[in-house]
C-alpha cells in the first residue's frame, strides 16, 4: 500500500513535467510510432488502398530478393551513391573545419556560407542545380564547359552521368552541416597539444595526422554514421533532377533508381503499399546493419 501510495505522490508531483512532454509524445506516436507499426503489419498484406488488407505472409519480401530486380538495381545504385558521397562529403568538409578553424578574416562570413545550403530547402537548390545541368548547351555547366573548349554533357539524359550529377548535388547541400560538427570537434582539441608540437618543430602535416585526427575520430565516426543514414534515405535530389525525363523514379535506363525513389514509385504511383512497406523495412535493417557496425566495429578500433 505505502509503495503505492509513493508512486501516486511522485506521478502526482511530476505531473508538470508529464505535462509538457505530453505534446511531443503524442505527436511523436501519431506521426512516426503508429505509422510505423502500421507499415510493418503491411509490409506482409497486399494492399492497394482501394481493397482491404489481404494477409500474403512474406510473399512481399520473396519477391523483392527474388523476382525484383529493379530492386537490386536500386539497391546497386544507392551503394555506389552512398560510396561516392560519404567519404568524398566528410574529406572536404574536414579540409574546409580545418581551414576555417585557423586564425583567418571573415571567418564568420565563411561559416554563413557554407551554411547556407543546410538552411535551403533541398527542393530549392535541387531546382537550381537542375538548371546548371540543363541540356547540352543550355546550362550554366556546359556554357562554361564550351568556354574552356570541352564537348557538353547531357548531365540528366546521359546514364553515365545523371548518378554523378546527383552526387555532386547532395555533397555540397551536405558540406555546412558536416563542417559545423567537424569545426566543433576540432574546437575541443586543447591547444596544448598543438603548442608542444610547434615545440617539437612537427610541421602542419604531422600536427594534423598525429594530433587532429586522432583526436577527432570520435566526432569523425558520428559524422559517418550520419552522413550514411542520409545517404541511403536520399529522394529528393533525385526525384527533382529526374522530374521530366519521362523516365521513371530512376531516371533514363534506371540509371539514377535509389531505394527510397523506387519505394515512393512502388507506394504512391502503383499504389503497391505492401510490397513498398517491405522495402522501407529492408532499408531499416540495412542502415540498423550499417550503423550497429559503425558502432561497434570502428568505434571499438579508435576508442581512446
Amino acid at each position: 500500500m505505502d509503495s503505492k501510495k509513493s508512486f501516486w505522490q511522485r506521478l502526482f508531483e511530476q505531473r508538470y513535467a508529464y505535462l509538457f512532454i505530453a505534446p511531443v509524445v503524442i505527436l511523436f506516436s501519431i506521426f512516426v510510432l503508429i505509422p510505423a507499426v502500421a507499415s510493418f503489419f503491411l509490409s506482409f498484406t497486399k494492399y492497394n488502398v482501394i481493397s482491404a488488407p489481404q494477409w500474403v505472409g512474406l510473399e512481399n519480401y520473396r519477391q523483392i530478393f527474388f523476382h525484383d530486380p529493379r530492386f537490386w538495381k536500386a539497391l546497386r545504385n544507392t551503394g555506389i551513391y552512398v560510396l561516392g558521397v560519404v567519404p568524398v562529403g566528410i574529406s572536404l568538409s574536414l579540409l574546409i573545419a580545418v581551414a576555417i578553424n585557423q586564425k583567418i578574416r571573415f571567418k564568420n562570413f565563411y561559416k554563413m556560407i557554407f551554411f547556407m545550403p543546410v538552411v535551403t530547402s533541398v527542393v530549392a537548390y535541387s531546382v537550381i542545380w537542375r538548371w546548371l545541368f540543363a541540356g547540352e548547351k543550355y546550362g550554366l555547366i556546359n556554357h562554361w564547359l564550351i568556354k574552356l573548349g570541352a564537348s557538353p554533357v547531357d548531365w540528366l539524359m546521359n546514364p553515365h552521368w545523371i548518378l554523378p550529377a546527383i552526387m555532386i548535388v547532395s555533397i555540397w547541400g551536405g558540406l555546412g552541416y558536416n563542417m559545423f560538427l567537424l569545426l566543433a570537434g576540432l574546437q575541443t582539441i586543447p591547444s596544448t597539444f598543438y603548442e608542444a608540437a610547434d615545440i617539437d618543430g612537427a610541421g602542419g602535416w604531422h600536427k594534423f595526422w598525429n594530433i587532429t585526427l586522432p583526436l577527432l575520430r570520435p566526432t569523425l565516426i558520428f559524422v559517418a554514421i550520419m552522413s550514411v543514414i542520409n545517404s541511403f534515405q536520399v529522394f529528393e535530389q533525385v526525384y527533382i533532377l529526374t522530374a521530366g525525363t519521362g523516365e521513371g523514379a530512376g531516371g533514363v535506363l534506371d540509371s539514377a533508381l535509389t531505394i527510397v525513389s523506387y519505394l515512393y514509385e512502388k507506394g504512391f504511383q502503383r499504389f503497391e503499399f505492401g510490397a513498398a512497406s517491405a522495402i522501407a523495412y529492408i532499408l531499416f535493417a540495412i542502415i540498423f546493419l550499417v550503423t550497429w557496425f559503425n558502432l561497434k566495429v570502428v568505434r571499438s578500433r579508435f576508442e581512446y
